[in-house]
């Protein structure tokens, strides 16, 4: 935030601000308390006293004592950040805070656009404060200060591609609410926006402290009612605009596959349904790039279901599971045995093929199901046991 002062030192403008408190009648511990405020390294005591016997120093003005004070009370104790010396990050941070907000409410219409407008705020004011304190001249011989979209593409731009590449989509987004009608496209860029609050989270946190986290303001929450696939994808299909197609194809134009892939540029989540019973379902977000993503994403490109897997009708898995076994086991067991064990669907269900796929799968051509070398694996271990082979029995 503000440039800190070394260990145990005063500064030249606090010295003289020191002895006029002296003056006026402040005792050291007092000082001491006003001083120490949005420092990091505080200083002791003994400073006070070596002003009050240093003659030389001459006490400041009232104007500036009184900003002084109005200054250390400008302090936020949560942030650290200061109203007078901070202002930029104080906006930036309220800019992203008011895009999410606004994005989240339920009674506000135009959310893409606020958005867009407001997070380009946010993120100019940041790379403002950063380039500043770099040392670069922000403001250019034309009275104008860098554009966000000249910052991004600066050599030396301090965030990664897929930051960069994100906020130039927002850029787009931003310049085209100027001139057309978004109508119901919010969701279109859902993924972007997500990635913006997060990519401006750590950067604010690894560009001027962990203090800055927006974490404890905000909560950035997906939320599901009665959540349906088919519904979600006919969602995308309606009520987006030829010009906002138009504008989704060209976000992505010249981007590499992996830049488009980066979860910087675009946020992704991989959704995982759980089986369970209606009351206890719920979702898993898992990110793509985490060692749980990886696994999922290999399952989904690899594991195909096909009818080879599943070789076996019900008469040919009791007859196996009769030769494996050693035990007498008819078609009917076999029949106990996916009943008890809630492989698959009672017969007539509204959803037959909603089985458990390690071990049968439903075959709509036809009509019926088959059976996995897993499944007849399976129950040749159950019925090993004695006890269960006749709890099985007595399935209904």
């Amino acid at each position: 935030m503000v440039k800190r002062n070394s260990a145990g030192a005063l500064t030249d403008e606090e010295r003289p601000v020191v002895k006029a408190l002296l003056k006026k009648g402040w005792r050291n511990q007092d000082i001491q308390h006003l001083l120490n405020k949005g420092r990091v390294a505080t200083i002791n005591s003994a400073r006070i006293t070596e002003v009050k016997a240093d003659a030389s120093i001459t006490a400041a003005p009232k104007d500036d004592v009184d900003f002084f004070i109005r200054k250390k009370d400008a302090y936020d104790p949560v942030t650290g950040l200061n109203l007078y010396d901070d202002e930029r990050l104080i906006r930036a941070r309220e800019a992203m805070m008011l895009a999410v907000q606004s994005f989240n409410s339920p009674t506000l219409r135009f959310k893409a656009e606020q958005f867009a407008v407001q997070s380009n705020i946010a993120w100019t004011y940041l790379l403002h404060e950063h380039y500043s304190r770099k040392g670069v001249d922000i403001v250019g011989k034309d009275g104008r200060s860098l554009l966000l979209s000249q910052m991004i593409k600066r050599h030396d731009f301090p965030l990664s591609k897929g930051v960069s590449n994100n906020i130039a989509a927002v850029i787009k987004i931003r310049d085209a609410v100027e001139h057309k009608l978004f109508r119901r496209s919010d969701e279109k860029f859902f993924s972007l926006f997500q990635a913006s609050c997060l990519n401006f989270d750590e950067a604010i946190c690894e560009l001027f402290g962990d203090r800055l986290s927006l974490k404890s303001e905000l909560s950035f929450a997906l939320q599901f009612a009665k959540l349906r696939f088919a519904h979600m994808t006919e969602l995308q299909k309606h009520d987006v605009p030829e010009h906002i197609e138009a504008l989704d194809a060209e976000l992505e134009k010249g981007l590499s596959e992996e830049e488009k892939a980066d979860l910087s540029y675009k946020f992704r989540v991989v959704y995982l349904l759980e089986s369970a019973t209606k009351s206890k379902s719920h979702f898993d977000f898992v990110r793509p790039d985490s060692a749980e993503g990886k696994e999922i994403h290999n399952i989904l490109e690899k594991r195909v279901i096909a009818d080879e897997h599943y070789p076996y009708k019900p008469g040919q898995a009791a007859k196996l599971i009769a030769d494996r076994s050693g035990k007498r086991f008819s078609s009917h067991n076999h029949m106990q045995a996916w009943k008890r064990y809630k492989v698959r669907p009672k017969s007539k269900a509204k959803q037959p093929e909603q089985t458990n796929k390690d071990y049968c799968i439903f075959h709509k051509a036809h009509g019926d199901y088959t059976y996995s070398a897993a499944w007849v694996d399976f129950v040749v271990e159950k019925i090993s046991d004695a006890d269960e082979f006749e709890a099985l029995k007595a399935t209904k």
